[in-house]
């Protein structure tokens, strides 16, 4: 799941990821982007191993479980696979990219915790191995879709989902249920925009919705998801960048017309997942969307006036009657180039199990269906898992493309035109594609 990263230099610090959910379910603010541009070794040679001896493995330290969860869950292996060591390096998020690309000639990681948008390039790069060959044919099944995609590219998957998380949908119950709203109507974005005229014009709220619109990452991952809920892609079907046709551009539309009609606060073109996160706890919106870790901060008495007062729901469905979540995944891949890779893949099985997710699942959502049936699970949050249960089966990626960080800046300048009015969506979108199609045939 999310937890407490930024996405760049320029962005302020996201809230910490070991913030405490209801019932005792742990996790954090995503792991929000993005690769600098270095160049990593191509074509690595690695090799199969002995299937035993020493895996060195680097982590990063925010991730939604702990390093002492890490270093029990590898404890735990070491019992069970004792001809195997397991050498764990933990570094900052901001730090990983570069790490694995670095390291990546060397040979010197086994295994390597990557985010959801590094496997086109990791892949392309030969810098991670292709792990489809290795895939049990019963994980297409078992575990939940949206997960399943994370590490996913050019039909291959680079890695297996671990610590997984996307935006919710997120509202206040006292404020709704002041202005008459019911939750009910709650379930498509057409609902919610009538609630939040109804809020507005009740006077119980000035701006009932608030969003992380703030030209960094963080608007990257709102507009993927109001994409899928417009039916709209990123990339076409030959991997061409798409978003200025038909739903990419109704969504940004739709964003834009919710601050024209005063509904969005528009202070949200400079707010970062915390900044809803604190204008929710004020009671200063209603409704807004944020990564997994928002329910257990809003009933934190310390940072919270809503305590008890904010429910989730999976995210409402657009007018195509699609609601995909963004997804906001980490996973744990194999380097192409190391010598022990058979060593590896037992340790990443051994930590995407579903019996070691499950066991951690306070910390972070597991990827495995079933495990959202088990009462043990499930007791902690009831209401998160049975929202995540319906979530986690359907999200979007943003585009998997090799130079995603440029590609993401120039897409975060134009939404911006667009949410402040200097140009029309489709302008802004039209120019976004243009400005990017040197990085994309690059």
């Amino acid at each position: 799941m999310k937890l407490p990263v930024h996405n760049a230099p320029e962005d302020r610090m996201l809230p910490s990821r070991r913030v405490i959910l209801i019932g005792g379910l742990a996790a954090g603010a995503t792991a929000l982007l993005s690769a600098c541009s270095v160049t990593g070794a191509s074509q690595q040679k690695g090799g199969s191993g002995s299937g035993s001896g020493v895996v060195n493995a680097l982590f990063m330290q925010q991730a939604g479980y702990t390093t002492s969860d890490v270093t029990a869950m590898t404890a735990a292996f070491e019992k069970q696979n004792p001809n195997i060591k397991i050498k764990p390096v933990f570094v900052a998020y901001e730090a990983l990219h570069d790490k694995i690309v670095t390291a990546a000639a060397a040979g010197t990681y086994d295994v390597v915790l990557i985010d959801v948008i590094w496997p086109a390039e990791f892949g392309n790069k030969s810098i991670v191995a292709d792990l489809t060959s290795r895939y049990p044919a019963d994980w297409q099944s078992s575990m939940l879709g949206g997960a399943l995609i994370t590490a996913e590219y050019d039909k291959k998957y680079f890695g297996v989902p671990w610590g997984v998380d996307t935006k919710f949908f997120y509202y206040n119950k006292a404020l709704l249920a002041k202005a008459g709203v019911d939750p009910a109507t709650l379930g498509t974005w057409s609902g919610v925009l009538d609630a939040a005229r109804t809020l507005k014009k009740t006077g119980t709220v000035k701006y009932p919705l608030a969003w992380s619109w703030s030209q960094a990452e963080a608007i990257m991952c709102d507009y993927a998801q109001l994409v899928g809920a417009f039916g709209g892609t990123f990339l076409d079907a030959s991997g061409k960048l798409a978003l200025n046709q038909g739903g990419a551009v109704d969504a940004l539309r739709w964003m834009r017309q919710t601050i024209v009609d005063g509904l969005t606060n528009p202070a949200s073109t400079t707010f970062l997942e915390q900044d809803v996160e604190k204008t929710m706890n004020n009671a200063q919106a209603a409704m807004g969307i944020n990564w997994t870790y928002y329910l257990g901060s809003s009933n934190t008495p310390a940072n919270s006036k809503v305590v008890g007062q904010i429910g989730v729901l999976q995210t409402p469905a657009g007018p195509t009657g699609k609601r995909p979540g963004v997804n906001g995944s980490m996973a744990l891949s194999v380097s192409a180039g190391s010598k022990n890779q058979d060593a590896a893949w037992k340790y990443v099985e051994w930590l995407t199990s579903e019996a070691q997710l499950d066991k951690y699942a306070k910390e972070a959502l597991p990827i495995w269906k079933t495990s959202y049936t088990t009462p043990s699970v499930v007791q902690s949050s009831p209401e998160t898992f049975a929202a995540a249960a319906k979530q986690l089966d359907d999200l979007i990626v943003r585009p998997q493309v090799v130079n995603y960080n440029g590609i993401s800046k120039i897409i975060q300048v134009e939404l911006q035109n667009a949410l402040l009015g200097n140009k029309t969506a489709q302008a802004a979108l039209d120019d976004a594609v243009k400005s990017a199609a040197p990085l994309m045939a690059g």
